[in-house]
């Protein structure tokens, strides 16, 4: 991307918008940093190809073309190296959309448009440009000089030899400055180093890129996408396996839960006892009742006993949760669900909160046990079944604890009623109004109605 610096403001921002924005290596992460090259007024670079959309120039590559930059002659280069920079620093902070009053680019603008010649690369290699400094010494033959603002004035330069000065720039920490400070502070470094060195009269090319990008963006390797159309959704994470309690080599009672939180006081912490692997020492089941029991390394028993039998009302079996218990220290509470926790025989129960101190608990503490007061149980997505799983591996049809009707269901249904009966009244009222048949003429005799009439 080579040319004479003669174009206008408009231009080279329409250039910076075009290069800078949306080249992403489809191949690697984003570990890629930008590097501007210009040179003063009689020095020239070569030619080279504008890069295509999407790829990274590699550190060989850029080897290649600093030693064809710098083979011939004596040159002075200046080696602007910035602690950290991305091409998405100059499309946020370069004012490429029309503020100019936000461009904190203002001098290296300038530099470019008087350039003589120019070259952009919008993606190199991270390794590749930091090791910029190390290419430029090989290719000059000189150790680079560290300069700043204040010894370059007192520099004096010898034109006649190669010279490679060294710039640091620092870059945004979030502790004292913003980025945008910081990157104006180095934009006025980079006009004062090059006022002076037009001051001396002095041809150089300069080079400006980072030590490493600032921001990182991770992408997947193209050749790892499916090819055609996908839909753009996160892939669902790993699930855990239901605890299931076999008899015969078959399932007899399944429970999953994304978190069985118990605790032994008001006070004391949640303790997950889904996260730990439990023992079913202690189940089991037939065809009236079950009993899984979770036994925990941490000191907690668990147990979960369920019945089933049949309604005559509802003409159907059905299974109900009859008692939780929680042992801990050889003390026990227990937990009555058989009111709330219930379903078909045939199906499983799933609710997404079950607990035992809640609003709308599911668990009733058993007031003969004093234990069970104090102590508290809340399971997240929990499902459980008990009978009805020969020769399955996964659950039944759910019987959801939400019912279908709710509170707020009822009462916006009878709201939406009342409404409608006084819209109703109200047109049976109006539809009642009758209008007069009869008018006084004030030029006339007025209307005489006889009492009989």
């Amino acid at each position: 991307m080579a040319g004479p610096g003669s174009s206008g403001a408009a231009r080279l921002i329409t250039a910076f918008i075009a290069t800078f924005v949306g080249l992403f290596s489809p191949g690697s992460a984003a570990a890629q940093v930008p590097l501007l090259m210009w040179s003063s007024d009689g020095v020239s670079l070569p030619p080279l190809a504008s890069p295509t959309a999407g790829r990274i120039m590699s550190g060989d590559q850029l080897s290649v073309y600093l030693s064809s930059a710098f083979s011939s002659g004596s040159r002075t280069a200046l080696l602007f190296l910035q602690e950290k920079l991305s091409k998405d620093d100059f499309t946020v902070f370069g004012g490429v959309f029309g503020n100019e009053q936000d461009n904190v680019f203002k001098n290296l603008q300038a530099a470019l448009r008087s350039s003589s010649s120019s070259v952009t690369l919008p993606a190199v290699e991270w390794t590749g440009a930091a090791g910029v400094p190390v290419l430029l010494q090989e290719q000059l033959g000189v150790s680079p000089v560290l300069l700043d603002t204040d010894t370059l004035s007192h520099l004096n330069i010898n034109t006649s030899v190669s010279n490679l000065l060294l710039i640091e720039l620092p870059y945004c920490t979030g502790l004292h400055k913003s980025c945008k400070d910081v990157l104006q502070d180095n934009d006025e470094i980079i006009g004062k180093v090059l006022s002076a060195m037009k001051a001396k009269d002095a041809p150089y090319t300069a080079i400006y890129t980072g030590l490493r990008p600032s921001r990182v963006i991770s992408e997947t390797l193209a050749s790892d996408r499916p090819i055609g159309r996908s839909l753009l959704q996160a892939p669902p994470p790993d699930v855990k396996p239901p605890v299931t309690f076999n008899v015969s080599g078959a399932p007899c009672i399944m429970l999953w839960a994304q978190r069985l939180n118990v605790s032994l006081s008001a006070t004391s912490p949640w303790v997950d006892l889904a996260a730990q692997t439990p023992t079913l020492t202690g189940s089991l089941c037939n065809t009236t009742n079950s009993l899984l029991v979770l036994n925990y390394n941490s000191g907690f028993r668990l147990s979960f006993a369920m019945s089933q039998r049949l309604y005559p009302v509802s003409a159907r079996r059905w299974f109900t949760l009859d008692s939780v218990q929680l042992q801990s220290g050889g003390v026990t509470a227990s937990f009555v669900g058989s009111r709330g926790v219930y379903a078909p025989a045939e199906y499983s129960f799933r609710c997404g909160s079950v607990s035992s101190s809640f609003r709308d608990a599911l668990l009733v503490p058993d007031t003969v046990d004093r234990n069970a007061t104090q102590w508290r149980l809340n399971f997240i997505d929990f499902q459980i079944q008990g009978f009805g799983l020969a020769n399955r591996t996964d659950f039944s049809y759910a019987s959801d604890c939400a019912g279908f009707f709710t509170a707020g269901i009822w009462m916006g249904l009878l709201t939406s009623l009342l409404m409608l009966l006084i819209f109703v009244y109200g047109l049976h009222m109006i539809m009642q109004l009758n209008t007069m048949d009869r008018f006084d003429d004030p030029k006339g005799p007025s209307i005489s109605v006889p009492q009989s009439e």
